[in-house]
């Protein structure tokens, strides 16, 4: 496994080192309670930045997109970079210049890997499980054109970041003595209760996939200096 103790190439420093958590096992917590990323990629010498689910497993991520979608048909091969944020907090200061965030974000670097044959089967049964955990128990298998309109890009870590930022503003002296509220807006993010469709059964029960999701994706946190 890599390890985020090593110097990190120019393209993964952090600017303010007292954020950064030298942590994978925290890096990769933090990916496992994400419900998507953002991918960046270079096409046709623009970047691009895309939405997409992704699953973990161990130190490569599998990508999830429809199979023409331009990252699954380029990105055999290519420099990619995953980002996943969590925001928990308003940082409200008693100047415009000292308000901030308080978040988790942690940035993935790697290059991208055509995916199929079985660890295409695993790595789809694999995101379906990340957003809801045990879901591929309670659903019919994938038919072959549902699985040919799939594609699946793993992403092959070659460096992690985890940059936090926690606890109160950073006021200056003068500014608290002035007096006036400061402090954080806490955000927190859940799921509600299921909604059933139109079709489903009066009476039927939630499936235990959905709690299971409330569970995982329940705000979390990462402690470091402000």
């Amino acid at each position: 496994m890599h390890t985020t103790a090593t110097r990190p190439p120019s393209y993964a420093r952090i600017r303010v080192a007292k954020r950064a958590v030298d942590d994978r096992a925290a890096a990769y917590a933090l990916l496992d309670e994400s419900l998507f990323g953002h991918v960046g990629f270079i096409h046709e010498g623009r970047p691009m930045v895309v939405p997409m689910a992704f699953a973990r497993a161990g130190d490569t991520l599998y990508l999830h997109g429809a199979s023409k979608t331009r990252i699954v048909t380029l990105a055999a091969g290519a420099p990619l970079c995953l980002e996943a944020t969590r925001l928990d907090g308003l940082v409200v200061a008693r100047s415009g210049f000292a308000h901030s965030v308080n978040y988790a974000t942690c940035i993935v670097h790697g290059r991208g890997r055509a995916v199929d044959g079985a660890e295409l089967d695993r790595a789809l049964d694999l995101i379906t499980d990340h957003l809801l955990p045990g879901r591929t128990r309670e659903v019919r298998p994938m038919t072959g054109q549902e699985r040919k309109a799939t594609g699946v890009v793993a992403l092959d870590t070659e460096h992690v970041t985890l940059k936090v930022r926690t606890g109160p503003p950073n006021d200056p002296d003068s500014d608290r003595a002035a007096g006036g509220w400061a402090g954080v807006l806490p955000i927190v993010t859940r799921f509600g209760a299921g909604e059933p469709d139109a079709s489903t059964p009066g009476g039927t029960p939630e499936p235990p996939s959905l709690a299971a999701a409330r569970a995982r994706f329940a705000t979390g946190r990462i402690d470091t200096v402000s």
